[in-house]
């Protein structure tokens, strides 16, 4: 990048800054319940009103690496400005999920709403996809994000993770550092587990079986289809055997990917060690009653000393949920669309629909 141009996009970039660590997009949240095992739960059921029919989307595959392609879900708002002058909220699932998750269906709503395209990414292997690629994915894996968001350039781009979609976004902006792509223009993060190996054993508890149990069925099942489909393309033990999140990474996650053991793929993955480098507007909203993700994770360095980080904790929402009460029932993605619409106007983009409502 010319000198010039990159003095540019570091004075964007501080601009911007200041609007995150700024309170003008924010709003209040008030939980539709005060419990966080509850709040997952209902977030998990709670019925969502994405219109397909009235924002008809559109398959897109993606080749993210030889052999390797990512289904993305595309959607536009109707009867917008045109599509180049339109910026796009790219959000990525969590474990097990894929783009029809009910808060991708939230989130795609809000964007829409705002006037954003959304584009909901399937992580490799994911809806649908296990004839694309030759692996499963983890939560460390950033390539596939990357090169997606690199062929949405010269587009304004916003990206939204959630658990460990939101691992996996925050690493990667910690990864691109200085050298962010000056399309990406802001990264919201819900309830990521940044530190995974905290997270694996916390959700290993005697409290949180029924999840536990969960997870380990569906990710049980994501390994049958996958070899039904690509037979041996998963090395390992049998997962029918493992009985905890740990043992499945320890079986079948880190030797299908080159790690020695849990422990070091938990290591080498945690977004924990890359907030540090983290320059584009980043905003994490995280439940202090997560019943997957233990408060004490986000006790880092960086989230006191990274102006270019802003947690946002409150006391209740639980995993990826944050139900209020009143009509704007979904507070995480309502907000961050909220923030990004701001840091959208910070950059000089064109007046987006619902901005004159916007804070």
């Amino acid at each position: 990048m010319p000198l010039v141009e990159a003095a540019a996009c570091r004075l964007a970039r501080r601009g911007a800054t200041s609007v995150l660590r700024g309170d003008g997009w924010r709003s209040p949240f008030r939980p539709l319940t005060r419990n966080g095992d509850l709040q997952t739960v209902l977030g998990r059921y709670w019925p969502r009103d994405l219109d397909e029919r009235a924002h008809p989307g559109k398959r897109r595959l993606v080749a993210t690496e030889p052999g390797t392609s990512v289904l993305v879900r595309w959607d536009e708002p109707p009867g917008a400005r045109r599509a180049e002058k339109r910026p796009i909220l790219l959000s990525l699932h969590g474990l097990t999920a894929c783009d029809r998750a009910p808060y991708m269906l939230s989130t795609a709503r809000a964007a829409l709403d705002a006037g954003f395209d959304s584009a909901r990414m399937n992580m490799r292997n994911c809806g649908g996809t296990e004839h694309l690629c030759p692996t499963l994915y983890h939560s460390g894996l950033t390539s596939d994000l990357d090169a997606v968001v690199r062929q949405l350039a010269p587009r304004g781009v916003f990206l939204m993770g959630f658990s460990m979609g939101g691992n996996v976004a925050l690493k990667l902006a910690g990864e691109w550092g200085e050298n962010a792509p000056d399309h990406v223009l802001g990264v919201c993060a819900v309830s990521p587990p940044v530190q995974l190996a905290l997270c694996s054993k916390n959700i290993g508890r005697p409290r949180n079986v029924v999840y536990e149990l969960r997870f380990l069925r569906q990710l049980r099942a994501a390994v049958r289809r996958k070899r039904s489909v690509m037979p041996g393309a998963i090395p390992g033990s049998n997962p029918e055997r493992v009985k905890s999140i740990w043992e499945f990474d320890e079986a079948v996650t880190a030797p299908a990917f080159g790690f020695r053991d849990a422990a070091d793929y938990y290591r080498r993955c945690s977004a924990a060690r890359f907030l540090h480098s983290v320059r584009v507007p980043t905003l994490v909203i995280q439940a202090r009653d997560d019943p997957f993700v233990p408060f004490e994770a986000f006790d880092l360095p960086a989230f006191r000393n990274n102006d270019s980080l802003r947690l946002v904790s409150p006391r209740h929402g639980g995993h990826v949920a944050f139900l209020a009460k009143g009509s704007e029932r979904f507070w995480a993605q309502r907000e961050a669309v909220r923030l990004f619409q701001a840091l959208a106007r910070e950059r000089g983009l064109p007046p987006l629909q619902g901005a004159e409502d916007a804070p």
